[in-house]
Order: C-alpha cells, then sequence, then structure tokens
C-alpha cells in the first residue's frame, strides 16, 4: 500500500483583507501546496515555529515596520521573519513584507520622500538580470505601493530600481526573496484595493480613473509573466 502524499505548507502573513497571495497563491495551489493564512496583526493569532512551513510568504499592509508603539505585533512579526532567514528556510516579502525582511536582516526601513502609487516601469540591475527577475521583462510597468524604502542589508546586492526608489528587490540566496513592487497582483481584484485605500487614494489626489486604466493595460499580461517569475523562484527554492 503506497504512502499517502505529503504536500508542501505555505503560510500566508496576511495584513489586509483586500491583498492576497494573487497570482503567487494560484500557482502555489496547482503546485499542490497546503496554504495556510494568518493574521499577525490580531491578538488571538499565534504563529507557528518558524521552522515548520515549508515556504512562508509575507505580504504588504498599510504600516511601517518603525511603528512598534502603535501596532505592537510588529516585533514579533519581525522576529518571526528573523528567525525563518537564519533557518535558510524559503520566504517571499512583498511590500511590506519585503521591508521586515530588510529589518530582520539589520538594514533600515524608513519613509523615502515619495509615495509610489501606480504603475511605474521597474529597472533591472546588472545583478538582477541573472536571476528570475528577467521573467518579469525589462523595464515593464508593475504596480507600486508604497511610501517607505530600505537600505540593502549588508552584502546583497539590489537587483531592481524605478526612477523614485533606488532599492527594490533582493534575494538572500535561494531561499529569500524581497520585492517592493507588487507582481502578484490580479487585474481582475483591482477595485478592492481601491475601495480598501480609498482614504489614502483621495488624500494623495490619485487619478482613479487613469489607475484604473493602466491596470487595464499592464495588468492581463503581467500575469504570465508573474507566474513564470514565481514558477522559477520556487524551482530554486528546491520545490518541484
Amino acid at each position: 500500500m503506497s504512502a499517502p502524499a505529503v504536500f508542501p505548507t505555505a503560510l500566508v502573513l496576511s495584513h489586509l483583507a483586500f491583498e492576497d497571495a494573487g497570482t503567487l497563491g494560484d500557482l502555489m495551489e496547482e503546485r499542490g501546496f497546503d496554504l495556510q493564512v494568518a493574521e499577525p496583526a490580531l491578538p488571538s493569532t499565534r504563529l507557528p515555529d518558524p521552522a515548520e512551513p515549508d515556504l512562508v510568504v509575507v505580504l504588504g499592509g498599510p504600516f511601517g515596520v518603525y511603528e512598534e508603539e502603535a501596532y505592537p505585533h510588529i516585533p514579533g512579526e519581525i522576529a518571526f521573519v528573523e528567525r525563518r532567514l537564519a533557518l535558510k528556510k524559503p520566504i517571499i516579502g512583498i511590500c511590506l513584507g519585503a521591508q521586515l525582511m530588510a529589518r530582520a536582516l539589520g538594514a533600515r526601513v524608513y519613509p523615502s520622500g515619495t509615495h509610489e502609487i501606480g504603475w511605474k516601469p521597474l529597472f533591472l540591475t546588472a545583478e538582477g538580470r541573472q536571476t528570475p527577475l528577467v521573467l518579469l521583462g525589462e523595464d515593464n510597468p508593475m504596480l507600486h505601493w508604497h511610501g517607505d524604502t530600505f537600505d540593502l542589508p549588508p552584502g546583497i546586492p539590489n537587483l531592481a530600481r524605478t526612477e523614485s526608489v533606488t532599492h527594490q528587490a533582493f534575494m538572500v540566496g535561494n531561499y529569500g526573496l524581497a520585492l517592493q513592487f507588487h507582481p502578484e497582483i490580479r487585474a481582475g481584484d483591482f477595485e478592492r484595493w481601491l475601495l480598501g485605500h480609498a482614504f489614502e487614494l483621495s488624500a494623495r489626489k490619485i487619478d482613479l480613473p487613469a489607475l484604473r486604466a493602466q491596470t487595464n493595460t499592464f495588468g492581463p499580461g503581467l500575469a504570465s509573466r508573474s507566474r513564470a517569475f514565481f514558477s522559477r523562484w520556487l524551482s530554486l527554492a528546491g520545490f518541484p
């Protein structure tokens, strides 16, 4: 009698109900991952031992990693990410998740002085062109939604930039992937983002019709490139 199949587990740390793992989540399900979602900010949430999940994905959020007094869950989440990285077990950080990874590796995270909201070209560095990021396409627009940035952890090269923000991506060996931008976005989910971030968009005087039009233009093409990118990285991280 054959042994039952064992599927890899993926723990997704979510900070906003309307922002999920998107195309990355779809790909993980197709590749047989057992997805588990946790909300670190809730007092009732008890994160597992950082060594337990086969993969950890840390999504975006509307707060800064330096706002520990306002959001008391932050130190525990940083400690979780720090331990995960120390174990050299696969972890992906997107937007806030990338900032948490940078902070866990000893780098500074701080307001960038500008807010990138919308679709802006992503330029790969020479080092970035040697990574799966090349599958996202050279100089292609990516969705950005952040006001903070990070310094690079010691010894880690920058992989991508935009015209406004220099540090947009880094990798730690083949087990850590940090992305300041949002390749996971599904164009069909974007209206949820507009509703969820309505106050911020109004305060920043963002042109919503233009932002919708950009998403309709760039979102569908991004989906296939994003799947190819994440698929290549997952393979590098040891997932068949």
